[in-house]
Order: C-alpha cells, then structure tokens, then sequence
C-alpha cells in the first residue's frame, strides 16, 4: 500500500466519474479535486464528503495508520519515519547513537566518564551520545550510576519493540534495512513496523567501522549501537547524521548576532552576512583562521544565503539598520567601515543612506563574492591602511 497521493484519492470520488454529486461542496470545498488535495495532506477530515466510498475510507484509515511505531529511550526518540527519502517530506527523528559498556570489563567506569564528557558544538547545536547501554550491571552498579539519566540496561533495552538488522556481511545488512524500511513505509506491513537497530561489536579498524555505520545512517537504520567508543568516530558519525536528518524545508540557520574572532578590539574590521549556515561557516572558518582580529555581524534572514535573502526581502537596508542599532555595534566600536558581500554591492548607497537615516554613521566597503578571495582582501586591505 503506498502512500495515498490527491490525484489518487480523486480516483474514488464522484468527480472523477462525473457521477451524482461531482463538486456537490458538501465537504466544505469548492471541488472533489479540491477535497482529495486537502485529505491527502490530512488537512480535512474524510467524514466530511458524504459520498465517499468505502474502498476510499479502508484505503484512507489504512494510509493513516504510522507506518513505523515510535520507541521512546531515555528520553530520545527512535523510528517513527513515514517516508523512503528525505525530500518526500522530512525524516523525523535521527539516527540513535548508543555505547555499550560491558561492566565486567576494566575501567568500564572510566569509559562511562568519557562518554558523558563528550560533546561537539556544530551549527549552534550540542551534540552527545544519546544513551548508554549496560551491560552485566548488578543492583550496586545501578546504584553506583544512578546519578547518570541517560542509561538503559541491556536486559532492558531487550524488552523494547525493536528488530536488530545484523547479517553476517555488510552487503546483507543492508538489503535487511533497506527491505524493512520499505515494506514498513510502502506496504504497511505490521511485520516491520518496528525500529531498526544495527550492533556493533568490537572491531580494530575503526576507518571500516566509521564507512558501515556511515551507510547504515544513510539505509536506514533507526538506531546504531557500539561496543567500541572513539572521539574521532562519534564526531564525524554526528556530523553526518546532522546533515542527513535536516528538514529541506527549513534551512540551516544559525543565531543572529555579533560573532568575534582572533580577540577583536574597538578599531578591528566587521564584516557582514545572513544567518544561513552554509554561508557563516564558510565565512567563519576564514576570518577564524587569519591572524587579523575581527567581527562578522549575522543578520536574521530565515536561513536564506545572501543573494536568496535580498531577493525575497529579507535582507534590506532598513533591515541591516536595524540589526545593527539591535547589537547597538555604533558604541561598541570606534570602526565605521561594515563589509558587505560582493553579491551585495549594488547595496552600497542604498544601505548608506538609511545609515543615515537610522542615525548611522557606517559606511559601506564590498567584499569578495568568494569566501576563500577574504584572506587576500584582507591582506590588501591592510596594506592600503598603512
């Protein structure tokens, strides 16, 4: 049973036949078109049109059931995805991440510390492992680790409505996960309802690991699970997963504000930018890695890269006015030279004359229309100010 679309809940109403009550608009709606467009994005209900069928309505409830139950652990929710590909709508909840710590081995409690303590910052979010799976723990480990909230036993976690996807190649796993996730999503089928899992044990080659895992996040797992706990490993899982797991609906942002760099002072150079994440962070990593102390002002723009945001108005004079007037950078600087995007350059007077306006006394310097071109901008810079 796939996913029921408009075109295909109009197949089952009086419209597509041109039967008796075709566009009758007792549903609330102008069409049957109309009313199957909405019903397939659940934004009415199928009880309003009085002449559907009952084939539509088995159709229907069967196209409402969740196609892959939710699992609850430790707080982070696992499964829970209705869709093949990411663009059809959205994926919902990532990739769980947890390490299994097996307490009769030594400096299990060592390894549990190190777990906790790591965290990567990226795109304004901390990311950590999600849970902690113990293994062997009797009642005076459980007391020796109640403090920590993000543990589950492995008798436990056992319990759980889960299928482990583990075949004895690579290759087989992941015709496993790719089958279960199909004939969750497309076929309802109640047999794959549940979360899929992948266990790690103990492995040398950590660089194999980090490729089947990488993989696995891709095709589908719900959940990857680890003996084995690696900085490296974990860092660069994340960051893989953090991309896969994004809504293309809504952009990566990052915070609008004032960000320094190198330990600016009152007389150090700003640069401006919006607060899609793909632009500050390329801008970022290269003011971060210049000798030159400086500020970069991010303004708000729904995620949107500078060009995108001036199109659809979101980044305008009145509006960078106002952002600056917001972090009040007039009085916290003695600089009054802001650097624009070269995509912006158009801007200049335009974004001078409401300075003035706004009580500004800023003037306007373009930039480079490459991130990497900014080293070399401002080496001339500097060379013009001496």
């Amino acid at each position: 049973m796939t996913e029921l679309s408009g075109l295909q809940i109009f197949k089952y109403l009086p419209g597509s036949k041109k039967a008796e009550h075709t566009n009758c608009k007792a549903c609330g709606c102008a069409t049957c078109m109309a009313f199957a467009l909405k019903l397939a994005k659940k934004q009415i209900d199928i009880t309003n049109c009085p002449y559907a069928s009952e084939e539509l309505k088995e159709k229907f409830a069967l196209h409402l059931k969740e196609p892959q139950k939710t699992v609850e652990i430790c707080g982070v929710k696992v499964g829970g995805e209705n869709v093949l590909y990411r663009h059809e709508k959205t994926f919902v909840n990532r990739t769980a991440i947890g390490i299994v710590i097996d307490t009769t081995q030594t400096g299990w409690y060592e390894k549990l510390q190190r777990i906790e303590s790591f965290e990567i910052t990226r795109i304004d979010e901390k990311l950590k492992v999600d849970f902690i799976v113990l293994k062997n723990a009797d009642n005076e480990i459980m007391h020796k680790v109640s403090a920590y909230k993000n543990l589950i036993t492995m008798e436990e976690l056992k319990k759980l409505p889960l299928i482990k996807a583990n075949a004895p190649t690579f290759q087989e796993t992941i015709l496993r996960l790719i089958f279960a996730r199909h004939c969750a999503i497309k076929e309802h089928d109640e047999n794959f309802a549940n979360p899929v899992y992948v266990y790690f044990e103990h492995q040398d080659d950590m660089n194999e690991l980090c490729a089947k895992a990488s993989f696995y996040i891709c095709k589908y797992a719900n959940m990857l699970l680890f003996e084995d706990f690696d900085e490296t490993l974990m860092a660069t899982l994340m960051t893989l997963r953090q991309n896969i797991f994004t809504d293309p609906q809504k952009p990566l942002q990052v915070e609008a504000k004032v960000y320094e760099f190198n330990n600016p002072d009152e007389n150090s150079i700003i640069f401006m930018t919006t607060n899609f994440a793909l632009t500050f962070y390329a801008v970022a990593n290269e003011l971060e890695s210049l000798n030159v102390p400086s500020y970069l002002v991010v303004t708000p723009a729904d995620g949107m890269s500078v060009l995108t945001a001036w199109s659809a108005e979101k980044f305008t004079s009145k509006m960078v006015a106002n952002t600056l007037k917001k972090f009040d950078l007039q009085n916290r600087v003695k600089t009054r030279e802001i650097i624009i995007p070269g995509l912006l350059s158009h801007m200049k007077e335009e974004l001078e004359e409401e300075f003035q306006k706004a009580g500004l006394d800023f003037k306007i310097k373009v930039g480079t229309i490459e991130a990497y071109k900014i080293a070399d901008f401002v080496k001339n810079l500097n060379s013009v100010s001496e």
